[in-house]
């Protein structure tokens, strides 16, 4: 990045800043707090084992600095101010939950779009959350789109702060499905004055796989018998014995399936739900990024900051506001908004951003302010000469 783009966008932050009103996170005071300035190089340094009290309000220093980008410590301390983590003295963390479009399984790198790599990582934000309310039952949650390349979910509720790291690597392993037992899905339940094996249904992974199994066994009988028991012969460890089985067993005792009992057809039906549990492992888990949640010291962005790497806002979400929530629109600041200017594109190609298409080409351009600040940001153009 030549220096008249960083001067500019070093500027153009702090004018953002100046219009902007902070929420700092709870506790604000013993945290650690990092910013990384607007260097020369193609490197970036971290300036950090700041406290508040080293950098002052947030309204002071912000628009005084001008960062490329802001972060805090889910750790709170004794002393978040000195400059070892021994020396902090660590109090209590908060549970931090990172969601990355370039690390979801689901996105084709060099195929996908900005846009298309954001939406995906929606998806998998509103998973994540289905286990953190539903499973774990968490009500202290602050969502926050990252400004980058996805989302950030703050769990505050008072009985995560003093989990330690490899409690909190549970807590990862559950939400990602690493090790999923079958037989951890299964409980008892008395039916007809009989112990039964059953599938938990109503709630965890058992609900899952057990949704999946219906969803599964709806599809196999709307098909005639033989291309069912065909069907069914097609996953692992289900031979032509047990397809007969199976579908003897599904076809006429859909009630009792409902009700998710695993005695129907022996073990067949165990080995049906065997071969679903990967699936729904592949399909459902939260694909966060591990050692996030497991640091307790980690640093993350602040709400309200810009993201040095897009021009966008890094932007705290209401739960009601998730679903309709489009970063490459909504997290537009709209201090960018209204203006031109000239930028030098090095990288062309298609943009869409605020709800309008572009495909700036190589060379001197004029475009509204907000593209030419993600362009530059992004890497892709320098600041030209008005």
């Amino acid at each position: 990045m030549q220096e008249r783009t960083r001067a500019y966008l070093r500027g153009r932050f702090g004018d953002h800043y100046r219009r902007v009103d902070f929420s700092p996170p709870p506790d604000a005071n013993e945290r650690e707090w990092g910013y990384v300035p607007w260097t020369e190089g193609p490197g970036e340094t971290m300036v950090r084992h700041r406290s508040l009290l080293d950098t002052g309000s947030l309204d002071d220093f912000l628009p005084r600095e001008r960062p490329k980008h802001v972060y805090f410590s889910a750790g709170r301390y004794e002393h978040p101010g000195a400059s070892t983590m021994g020396g902090k003295e660590w109090r209590s963390s908060d549970l931090i939950f990172d969601l990355d479009a370039d690390h979801l399984p689901s996105v084709v790198l060099g195929e996908d779009s900005y846009a298309e790599m954001l939406a995906k990582c929606k998806d998998a934000l509103l998973r994540l959350l289905e286990f953190l309310e539903e499973d774990f039952g968490f009500e202290d949650l602050t969502v926050v789109f990252s400004g980058g390349r996805g989302y950030h979910v703050h769990v505050r509720d008072e009985n995560v702060q003093q989990l330690e790291s490899n409690a909190r690597r549970e807590v990862v392993d559950y939400v990602r499905g690493i090790g999923l037992d079958p037989e951890q899905l299964e409980t008892t339940a008395m039916r007809g004055g009989v112990t039964q094996r059953v599938l938990e249904t109503e709630g965890g992974w058992g609900r899952r796989v057990h949704e999946r199994l219906l969803e599964y066994v709806e599809e196999v009988t709307a098909m005639d018998e033989a291309e069912a028991k065909a069907r069914l012969q097609e996953l692992d460890g289900i031979g032509e014995g047990r397809a007969n089985t199976i579908y003897g067993a599904v076809t006429e005792n859909a009630a009792a399936l409902e009700a998710g009992n695993l005695e129907l057809g022996g073990v067949g039906l165990r080995t049906l739900v065997d071969a679903f549990v990967h699936e729904v492992v592949a399909d459902r888990n939260a694909p966060i990024d591990e050692p996030v949640t497991t640091d307790t010291n980690r640093l993350i962005r602040l709400p309200g900051s810009l993201h040095g790497g897009s021009g966008l806002a890094v932007q705290r979400l209401a739960r009601e506001e998730i679903a309709d929530f489009e970063p490459l629109v909504d997290a537009v600041p709209e201090t960018f908004v209204g203006h031109e200017i000239t930028v030098e594109v090095t990288d062309p190609g298609p943009v869409a951003l605020r709800g309008d298409r572009f495909n700036p080409e190589a060379g001197e351009v004029t475009v509204p302010e907000y593209l030419g600040v993600f362009l530059m940001a992004r890497g892709r153009a320098e600041k030209g000469q008005e």
